[in-house]
């Protein structure tokens, strides 16, 4: 077959993006799922009309250095205090349960100890997307069960972003404590930077062009970009320079601006991301890793709601309100994705283990949007009595 140029690539992955989306919404699917079925058809171990997976998973690369940077822009550090106590306790100690819970089943199943760890370490965490894109606006801002969900979720991708630092150490090789000793060095002088620059050149070209939103647009962009690059020339990942960037920004009153912003350009790359990851996908390994996925899955969406539900009722909330929240974070994350990616790379586990934790966060997002869809307000319930904006 004749190699396929990236702009036919672009044009199957976002044409087939639509088409598979506007399925999942008459399903009452998290879209992702739609991007990364489609990648599974359309990639090299499906019918091969994209060919390089390759070329596409580094393109996609932008699009995790973008929601990290609007994540750190999220991370408004009154909201987090906010709510800091509960939140930490509850994140904390479910943390620990799914870990040591993701840690047996992949001893059980004889994975080796680090395989084991990671599988463990991804289940702590839920997923941002379908926990907030499945909320109500009302709900997301302006009521205490968004407000406990958002901490949450906050808690838990500062979790995340350690690991992914901890990996980013681990995958340059040598001696993994003095690359991690240096790591830690280099993000303090890298945040340290950060905040001089933000403070003494960049907020003050904002204040004095914050009118020409072109302007503004061009500026955000380079500051995640050249923030990231920054990190990745002193030894970092270009995600947490991007993240360190965002959280340096999240107090400037044109935080929200930039955040909507950059939005679209964000989910444009996140779409070629989870796309990316369904045509990486070998599935020649399903017969291997189906049984220990299906589990992993299968604990995930019964435990992690009724831990969430036990500990927030610790915490003194109402029962009904517990019990949503456990339902609306029972699922893994896209998070666990990229860690899964991510350590692949870095040598931490192997392609099989990193298909098992893919196919058992696929599971869970599956299964978790419908569960959510058909007993909570969503804006795109079955019903018209819980659908909500």
């Amino acid at each position: 077959m004749e190699e396929q140029t990236i702009e036919f690539s672009i044009f199957l992955i976002f044409t087939g993006a639509a088409v598979f989306a506007t399925l999942s919404l008459y399903a009452r699917q998290a879209m992702i799922v739609a991007y990364i079925l489609l990648g599974l058809i359309l990639g090299p171990w499906g019918v091969g009309l994209v060919d390089d997976a390759e070329l596409i998973s580094e393109i996609s690369n932008i699009g995790i250095i973008f929601l990290l940077y609007l994540l750190g822009l999220d991370l408004l550090p009154q909201q987090l205090w906010k709510m800091l106590r509960e939140a930490m306790e509850v994140t904390l100690i479910s943390s620990v349960v799914f870990c040591l819970l993701g840690l047996l089943i992949g001893y059980l199943f004889g994975y080796e100890l680090l395989q084991a760890i990671l599988i463990g370490a991804v289940m702590m965490f839920s997923s941002t997307i379908i926990g907030l894109k499945l909320l109500p606006t009302t709900t997301l801002h302006h009521k205490h069960t968004g407000q406990i969900i958002i901490s949450i979720l906050l808690i838990q991708d500062l979790i995340a972003i350690i690991i992914l630092l901890l990996l980013q150490g681990y995958g340059k090789g040598g001696n993994l404590v003095i690359d991690i000793i240096m790591q830690l060095i280099y993000l303090p002088l890298l945040i340290l930077i950060a905040y001089l620059i933000e403070k003494y050149i960049l907020i003050k070209l904002i204040q004095r062009f914050d009118q020409i939103h072109e302007y503004i647009f061009l500026l955000a962009i380079a500051w995640c970009l050249g923030i990231a690059e920054l990190a990745h020339f002193v030894g970092l990942s270009h995600e947490i320079g991007a993240f360190i960037a965002g959280v340096t920004l999240a107090s400037s009153p044109i935080a929200l601006f930039i955040t909507e912003r950059l939005k679209p350009l964000r989910d444009f790359f996140l779409i070629i991301f989870f796309f990316s990851l369904g045509a990486g996908f070998n599935m020649s390994v399903i017969d291997e890793i189906i049984i220990p996925a299906s589990l992993l899955a299968i604990l995930v969406l019964i435990i992690k709601p009724f831990i969430f539900s036990w500990l927030l009722q610790m915490e003194g909330e109402k029962k009904s309100i517990s019990i949503e929240i456990g339902f609306r974070l029972g699922q893994m994350s896209e998070f666990s994705l990229l860690i899964a990616v991510l350590a692949v790379n870095s040598g931490f586990i192997n392609n099989q283990t990193s298909y098992l934790i893919q196919l058992a966060t696929l599971i869970t997002f599956i299964i978790s949007s419908y569960i959510i869809v058909l007993k909570y307000p969503t804006p795109i319930s079955v019903s018209d009595r819980l659908r909500r904006d």
